[in-house]
C-alpha cells in the first residue's frame, strides 16, 4: 500500500495469481494523523474480501456530517470572540448573502470539491452589484469578489484547523483572491470640500460626517462607539474590536471635544455615540444615502461615500508628514496597507528631508 500524490491511497495485491491494483481513494474525511490506519484498514478489506480476519473486520470511521454551513457558524462566534461583534455581523450577513440556500450549504465538508467551489465563485463574480438606491445595478468589482470569498475561505480554514476536514486542497486554489484586485481610492476632497459636504447633510448625518472628518476610523467603527467609549476627562476615544481585531484609545484633538460633547449629551452610557435623529444607530445602508444626497447639494462628485472621507483625512495625516506607523495606530489598519495605498505620498516629504542633509 502506498500514497499516491496528496492524500490519495493505492493497494497492489494478488488475486487468483494476478497482480490487482486500485486506489483507495482520498483519505481526506480524516485528520492526517489517521488517514494510514483507514487507508489500511480499507486496504485489508479489499485484499481479503469477505475473508478478513477477525482483528481486522473494523469499519473506516464514517465521514463528518459537519457542513459548510456548520463552518460557517463556528467562524461567526470565533470572529465575535476574538475581533467583536461588528466583525461577526459582517461575517454573519455575507454568509447569509452568499451561502444560504447555495447548494454548497448543506454539503458535509467531506464532500467538498474544488468543483463546488468553483461554481460558488462563479456565481458571486456574476451576480450584479447594486450601483445606486434607484435599483441600478454594476459588474461586481474584483475586490468585492475578493471580500465575499475570504469570508467563506476563512471558515473553511477554521474548520480546518479544528479538525472537521484533513486538507484545504478542495478551496486552496478554488478560493483564492484575485490578485490585484484593490486598487487606490483616487477620489480626495480637499478641506473646503468635506466641510461643504457636512454643511449640506441634515442634522443627525452631519455630526457623523464630522466625526469621520476629524478622525481616520472606518465609518463602521464610529457608528459602532457608545457614549461610555468617550472619555471626556483625557479627553480620549475608546476603539473597540475594529476590523483590527484589538482595542486601541485614541486621543482626541481639541476641535473634536464640542462634536463628542453634542453627541454625547443627554444620552446613557450604553446609547450609540452617534445616532440617527431615532436614536438608531448608523449602519453602512443608512448612511450612504444621506451622503450621496449631501455630495449631490454639495456639488461634489457623484461617488463621494464615507470611504471617501476616511481616505482623504490618512492622506493629509500621510503628507503632513506624520509617520506611518502612527497613521497605522490611529485608523486601525496594517503598516502595509498604509504603505500600499499612501506611500507614494510621502515622496515630497523625503525629498525634504534629503535636502536637509547639504553639508
Amino acid at each position: 500500500m502506498s500514497p499516491e500524490g496528496e492524500g490519495n491511497w493505492a493497494v497492489r495485491t494478488l488475486r487468483n495469481g494476478q497482480k490487482i491494483e486500485t486506489s483507495l481513494g482520498k483519505m481526506e474525511a480524516y485528520r492526517p494523523s489517521e488517514r494510514f490506519d483507514q487507508a489500511l484498514v480499507a486496504a485489508q478489506a479489499f485484499a481479503f474480501g469477505d475473508n478478513l480476519p477477525q482483528t481486522c473486520s473494523e469499519e473506516p470511521q464514517k465521514s463528518s456530517s459537519f457542513t459548510v454551513w456548520d463552518a460557517c457558524i463556528a467562524y461567526i462566534h470565533r470572529a465575535r470572540d476574538i475581533r467583536g461583534d461588528s466583525a461577526a455581523n459582517d461575517l454573519a450577513e455575507r454568509y447569509q448573502r452568499w451561502i444560504d440556500g447555495n447548494p454548497i450549504q448543506q454539503l458535509p465538508l467531506a464532500d467538498l470539491k474544488p468543483d463546488h467551489l468553483r461554481d460558488f465563485r462563479r456565481q458571486l463574480a456574476a451576480t450584479p452589484a447594486k450601483a445606486n438606491y434607484s435599483g441600478g445595478t454594476r459588474a461586481r468589482a474584483k475586490s468585492t469578489v475578493n471580500r465575499d470569498l475570504a469570508a467563506l475561505r476563512a471558515a473553511l480554514n477554521y474548520a480546518h484547523t479544528e479538525g472537521k476536514i484533513g486538507s484545504d486542497s478542495a478551496w486552496k486554489v478554488a478560493l483564492k483572491a484575485i490578485a490585484n484586485a484593490t486598487q487606490r481610492r483616487r477620489l480626495y476632497l480637499e478641506m473646503d470640500q468635506r466641510r461643504a459636504l457636512a454643511d449640506a447633510a441634515q442634522e443627525d448625518i452631519r455630526l457623523f460626517i464630522r466625526g469621520m472628518a476629524l478622525l481616520p476610523l472606518r465609518p463602521g467603527a464610529l457608528a459602532a462607539l457608545d457614549v461610555r467609549d468617550y472619555d471626556p476627562r483625557l479627553p480620549a476615544l475608546l476603539i473597540g474590536k475594529d476590523k483590527g481585531g484589538h482595542d486601541r484609545t485614541i486621543l482626541l484633538p481639541t476641535a473634536a471635544v464640542p462634536i463628542l460633547q453634542t453627541t454625547s449629551r443627554d444620552k446613557s452610557e450604553q446609547a450609540p455615540l452617534f445616532s440617527r435623529a431615532d436614536g438608531a444607530r448608523w449602519t453602512k445602508d443608512s448612511w450612504n444615502g444621506p451622503i450621496k444626497t449631501a455630495a449631490r447639494k454639495a456639488g461634489l462628485p457623484a461617488n463621494t461615500t464615507a470611504y471617501t472621507i476616511r481616505h482623504s483625512v490618512i492622506t493629509d495625516l500621510v503628507h503632513g508628514g506624520l509617520d506611518l506607523l502612527t497613521v497605522a495606530q490611529i485608523s486601525g489598519t496594517s503598516v502595509a496597507m498604509i504603505e500600499k495605498h499612501y506611500g507614494h505620498l510621502r515622496g515630497d516629504v523625503a525629498a525634504g528631508a534629503l535636502a536637509r542633509l547639504v553639508l
